[in-house]
């Protein structure tokens, strides 16, 4: 829900690109979208917090809180007040793809809690036209360069448009594991570990080296 026609077809564009989300529709207005939301089932809002009529925190104000909401504005002086509200997450004009995929696993969580014993075997990464699906137990590192991510399997290279961090937060803690600013191993395909250097076998290629950063190698060693 946005007064722009430019944020909404943006934002529509994201949920198209986010397999697990399903559009159920989209409005210029918040009287009307009130109304229709409240006819509908709907687990999820993106709402706009500037807008005539109302504002988006009288809307939520009025709405029947069976939806999770992700506020989205340009303005930050606003955040306190959304969660105030309880929204999931506050997303700052211009919003990335990745800011909102990370709102939208924020709401799955709520909306879809799971046991922590049970983390998912895999996770949908973002590569340059699609979300793509990654195998955990297939992954042997990550390298981070910049803004992006090369994810070495078993049997190719993935290339995530995310960093390192916001991919770090989506891994078990039990079989990853942080060696240095740019690299993430898997404990299960770790071949040898000598001094500062790390040796994982990538299938088809020699092993390759990692490096341990002096920040991590305490709590690597203590996870060996």
């Amino acid at each position: 829900m946005d007064d722009k026609p430019l944020a909404l077809d943006l934002l529509t564009d994201y949920v198209a690109q986010v397999p697990a989300l399903q559009l159920a529709g989209r409005s210029e207005s918040p009287v009307e979208a009130l109304n229709w939301v409240g006819e509908r089932r709907v687990e999820l809002i993106f709402l706009d917090i500037q807008m005539p009529q109302l504002t988006g925190l009288q809307f939520l104000q009025a709405l029947d809180r069976r939806a999770q909401v992700v506020l989205t504005t340009a303005y930050a002086d606003y955040a306190l007040h959304g969660f105030e509200h309880d929204v999931v997450d506050y997303l700052l004009k211009p919003i990335s793809f990745e800011r909102f995929y990370q709102a939208v696993q924020k709401a799955h969580r709520r909306l879809r809690p799971v046991a922590a014993e049970a983390p998912r075997p895999y996770l949908f990464v973002k590569t340059e036209h699609r979300m793509q699906r990654v195998d955990l137990a297939e992954v042997r590192y990550l390298e981070g360069l910049q803004n992006y991510v090369v994810i070495h399997t078993a049997t190719e290279k993935i290339i995530a448009r995310q960093t390192l961090n916001s991919l770090e937060v989506s891994l078990p803690a039990s079989t990853f594991v942080r060696v240095h600013k740019s690299y993430i191993v898997s404990l299960a395909h770790i071949h040898t570990v000598e001094r500062s250097r790390i040796l994982i076998q990538v299938a088809g290629s020699d092993a390759r080296v990692i490096p341990v950063g002096d920040a991590y190698r305490s709590a690597f060693y203590g996870r060996l």
